[in-house]
């Protein structure tokens, strides 16, 4: 018998999450099972049930996942651009993010339905990552009182996940571009309050 290291075992299990989150955002959580998720994986179904009890213990890894990930590069940017990482960021989302395959895509904006139809579990740890998405923007913001850049963060992502739900649904690229143009213009106002 093959012993594996703790680190083999959490790299193999990261990049299961990693596939998971792929496989999640393009087929939905009712459209891929874990067979599915497995081969996305490249692990056998036993290999994804040595790390997962079930489906839905996999999607919520990834969710958690991919929030954390937004949650990362929120930070990276507000570190790497200073005082004007809001217009950096947003034209980042609004452009690449929007318009990325949807298995590269946001969890925000492409899983965000299926949170809402999952078990409380999924739904309480989504909330927790979500809210630290939102606090990370939060302090990013300037000027006014915690409980105002709380509610400007709270408006930034809903206008940004909402605005590439939009973009990306519509077929006719120029459509998608005035959503994209709009929502990245609103959003950079708001965010430096004018």
């Amino acid at each position: 018998m093959v012993r594996y290291t703790q680190g083999h075992k959490e790299e193999s299990r990261a990049r299961i999450v990693d596939a998971a989150g792929r496989g999640f955002r393009s087929h939905g959580y009712g459209g891929i099972g874990v067979d599915g998720l497995a081969r996305e994986a490249g692990v056998t179904h036993g290999g994804f049930y040595g790390h997962f009890s079930s489906k839905a213990e996999a999607f919520k890894a990834a969710v958690v996942s991919g929030l954390q990930s937004l949650r990362a590069g929120v930070e990276a940017v507000r570190a790497e651009q200073g005082k004007h990482w809001i217009g950096a960021f947003v034209a980042f989302y609004m452009g690449p993010k929007r318009t990325c395959t949807l298995a590269d895509a946001c969890t925000l904006p492409s899983l965000s339905a299926e949170i809402e139809r999952s078990d409380p579990a999924i739904r309480e740890a989504y909330q927790a990552e979500l809210q630290g998405v939102m606090e990370s923007i939060a302090a990013g913001l300037p000027g006014g009182s915690d409980s105002e850049r709380t509610a400007q963060a709270w408006v930034l992502l809903s206008l940004l996940a909402g605005g590439v739900t939009l973009a990306r649904a519509v077929p006719d690229p120029a459509i998608a571009e005035q959503i994209a143009t709009a929502v990245q213009r609103a959003a950079t106002m708001l965010a430096e309050g004018k």
